[in-house]
């Protein structure tokens, strides 16, 4: 379930942050493989982020899963969360290891 998205300039330029709800995150993460998950995280960002990018188009893109709302910027140890960062490139989403 998509939760917000949220804009911000790093040190790497204009990031675009989607974060989505995923309740069952932690048995998914048990029973998932790293490859499956992150194939997951990079449908959200082909299928959901990619549409919505504005003008300008962000040099970053970050899809993240948490199991429950949480602030941005602030770990709660008691919400599981992943996510990964990708490069728009070409129309698809370029994943960026980090």
């Amino acid at each position: 379930e998509f939760y917000e998205s949220l804009s911000d300039r790093p040190a790497m330029g204009l990031t675009a942050r989607f974060r989505f709800l995923a309740p069952e995150l932690p048995a998914r993460l048990e029973a998932m493989s790293y490859e499956d998950l992150e194939a997951d995280l990079a449908y959200l960002c082909e299928t959901y982020a990619l549409p919505r990018l504005g003008d300008p188009e962000p040099s970053m893109i970050v899809i993240s899963l948490a199991s429950a709302p949480s602030e941005f910027g602030t770990p709660n140890p008691d919400v599981p969360e992943v996510f990964e960062m990708y490069r728009p490139e070409s129309g698809s989403c370029a994943w960026e290891a980090f």
